[in-house]
C-alpha cells in the first residue's frame, strides 16, 4: 500500500531540494530520516518535515508499521515563482525570481522498488527487442516480392 505526503509552496528553489530527495529515494524510512537529520542543508529540514508527515499518515490513516516502510518516490516540482525588483544603477532595475517548490514523498510497504537505472535498462532492452529484424523467412519473403531492376545493355 502506498502513502503520500505533499509539502506545497515551500520557499526554496526546487534545484536545492532535489539534491536531498535524490539521496533518500529507495531507502527504508529509518535510514532516510537519519540521512536527512544529519544533512546541513535547509532543504533537509523541509524534506524531514514532509517525511515525518508521510510516516504519520501511514500509521494513522493506513494502519501500517513504520518498520517495513520504504521511500518509493521523493519528487520535487516547481511551484509558482514570485517576481521581485531589485534597484540597479542609473535608475534601472532587474528582476529577482523567488522560486517555490512542491515536495511529494510516497512511502510503500512493498520491498521491491525499481530504481531509475533499472527502469532505463528495461526500456533500452525493450527498444532493442522491438528494433531487431523479423525472422529470416519473413525477410526472404519480403525480398522476393520486390520488383527487380532490368539490366542495361
Amino acid at each position: 500500500m502506498e502513502v503520500r505526503s505533499i509539502y506545497r509552496y515551500a520557499k526554496i528553489s526546487p534545484f536545492k531540494v532535489r539534491e536531498v530527495t535524490r539521496e533518500i529515494q529507495g531507502l527504508p524510512v529509518s535510514a532516510a530520516l537519519d540521512v536527512v537529520a544529519f544533512s546541513p542543508k535547509k532543504a533537509a529540514a523541509l524534506v524531514n518535515k514532509t517525511l515525518k508527515s508521510a510516516v504519520a499518515n501511514a500509521e494513522n490513516n493506513a494502519n501500517l508499521k513504520v518498520d517495513g516502510l520504504v521511500v518509493k518516490e521523493a519528487v520535487v516540482g516547481e511551484g509558482p515563482t514570485m517576481k521581485r525588483m531589485m534597484a540597479r544603477a542609473r535608475g534601472s532595475g532587474s528582476r529577482i525570481l523567488k522560486r517555490t517548490s512542491h515536495i511529494r514523498i510516497i512511502l510503500t510497504d512493498e520491498i521491491k522498488i525499481e530504481t531509475r537505472e533499472q527502469r532505463k535498462a528495461a526500456q533500452k532492452a525493450a527498444k532493442r527487442k522491438s528494433s531487431e529484424p523479423k525472422s529470416e523467412a519473413g525477410a526472404a519473403h519480403a525480398k522476393s516480392e520486390r520488383p527487380r531492376k532490368k539490366a542495361k545493355k
